[in-house]
């Protein structure tokens, strides 16, 4: 039987309020509205000499500093396509075929994603944990995976996860894959 060992974090601390909108069907933009989020983690790994796979209060401040650069603002995709946006020292220009909207630049979440969906907003998640993870010189996690409630029980998420190679060359900070 192999074992395999894993942290999960819910806690009512990691939710942020943020408006944001969607394209979808190519053409189409819902109109601007806002959530909730909630964040949850999970990190699979072997136990480091303390027996635990990360420690739960780096995870919890890690998250929580992620969530608050987040909260209240308006989440902006600057990978969409479609979606063209223009920032000033105080302004952010958001425009959308003949759409636009203009937000103070305090306010706005200028997202490195091609929609802000909850599965897009998961992947952003990981990819700044995993930063926080190499900025202290931890051990890579075999599986990272983050989920995004945007509406009491609708999730998206993102399981990242090293590949064999990775484990099998015993790199200390193994890349993880999509």
């Amino acid at each position: 039987m192999r074992e395999t060992f894993f942290v999960h974090l819910d806690k009512v601390q990691h939710v942020f309020c943020a408006a944001h909108f969607i394209t979808y069907g190519g053409a189409t933009c819902e109109p601007i509205h806002g959530h909730n989020y909630r964040v949850q983690l999970d990190v699979e790994g072997p136990l480091d000499e303390n027996h635990y796979v990360v420690d739960f209060t780096l995870l919890d401040r890690w998250l929580g500093e992620i969530v608050a650069d987040l909260d209240h603002h308006v989440l902006l995709p600057t990978k969409h396509p479609l979606i063209r946006i223009a920032t000033t020292q105080d302004e952010v220009e958001v425009r959308f075929q003949q759409r636009r909207w203009l937000f103070p630049r305090s306010e706005c979440a200028l997202l490195p994603v091609a929609n802000t969906t909850a599965e897009l907003l998961a992947r952003y998640i990981a990819d700044r944990v995993l930063r926080k993870w190499e900025a202290n010189a931890l051990a890579g996690p075999r599986v990272l995976r983050i989920a995004v409630d945007e509406c009491n029980g609708q999730w998206g998420g993102v399981e990242l996860r090293t590949t064999e190679q990775d484990v099998t060359q015993c790199d200390e900070s193994p890349r993880l894959e999509e």
